[in-house]
């Protein structure tokens, strides 16, 4: 049986970044350095005060800053003119990704998830160095950040997400990370499907990392609820696993799950395999006051 470590999760940190700094938080904000810019943007878990500010007061010194909308959405108020999209460095992986601030306030990388990349990176290299083949799949892979890290590190990778735009993305930052051709497919489907389709065609893949979203819809509408769908997902995913998978990694941003949920439903799926189950919160650390923001959650099943 597994041994997972439900009852003591595990706070992860990504504190190897130089191009990415969390400034400061507070007031439901934060300020962040991305490159040469400055953003500040809103941020449900920041419930506590800006310490030594008029609450309301702005950060000086932004480029840009996120106004939620009561509607739901918001806009972008620029000081000074950015360019539609710069580029920023990962060096300890040797990785570069494209940031470019949407319309939903999102930049198109998540920076915390450096901390998995890290620890996936290693596990592929070290398989790798022992004469090892690595496929992984990725889903719901967005951008493509942990496609470019797995595939830097030795693997063979695919990406699947959804949203045409996303893997376009997601090509783009394997280009500039020198991976263009790095044995990368990328894949425009409904994660769910694209999954049924590789057990159908005798694909098997050696890792699985996912990062599936509260609500979403598929390539072509598929409605995709967590509560509803993830278990079943996660079951079709062990039947896509080789015979001597290296890991499985889910992340997730949503309240609706803990990361004691995330442990058992991965113990549950995998306990019968022995291995290894850690769980817990993925977080930034605050360069002002030594805080660390928590920005989500995750599960690793390692062999």
């Amino acid at each position: 049986m597994a041994q997972s470590s439900t009852l003591r999760p595990s706070l992860i940190v990504a504190d190897r970044w130089r191009d990415y700094q969390l400034i400061d938080t507070g007031d439901g904000m934060k300020q962040e350095r991305w490159g040469a810019h400055t953003l500040v943007r809103p941020d449900p878990q920041i419930l506590w005060p800006r310490h030594g500010k008029t609450p309301g007061a702005r950060w000086d010194g932004w480029d840009g800053f996120y106004h939620r909308s009561q509607e739901g959405g918001g806009k972008w108020e620029y000081r000074r003119p950015l360019p539609e999209h710069w580029t920023i460095n990962y060096d300890s992986l040797k990785l570069r990704f494209k940031i470019r601030p949407t319309s939903f306030k999102h930049t198109g990388l998540f920076p915390e998830q450096a901390v998995n990349w890290e620890w996936f990176s290693a596990k592929i290299k070290a398989a790798r160095a022992a004469g090892r083949e690595v496929s992984v799949l990725n889903l719901f892979g967005y951008t493509g950040a942990a496609s470019c890290a797995a595939a830097a590190a030795g693997a063979s990778v695919c990406h699947v997400d959804a949203a045409e735009g996303m893997v376009k993305w997601c090509r783009e930052n394997a280009a500039l990370s020198g991976l263009e051709s790095a044995p990368i497919r990328y894949i425009v489907d409904d994660c769910q499907k694209f999954v049924r389709r590789e057990l159908k065609r005798g694909r098997r893949y050696d890792a699985i990392i996912m990062d599936p979203p509260t609500y979403g819809r598929g390539s072509t509408g598929e409605m995709w609820r967590l509560e509803d769908h993830l278990w079943p997902l996660l079951c079709e995913c062990r039947e896509v696993l080789s015979d001597s998978p290296l890991f499985f990694l889910v992340n997730a941003y949503t309240a609706r799950l803990s990361p004691t949920v995330v442990a058992n439903l991965l113990a549950e799926l995998l306990g019968e395999r022995g291995g290894e189950i850690t769980a817990g919160e993925v977080g930034l650390p605050v360069q002002v006051d030594g805080k660390v923001l928590p920005c989500g959650i995750y599960g690793r099943w390692e062999a």
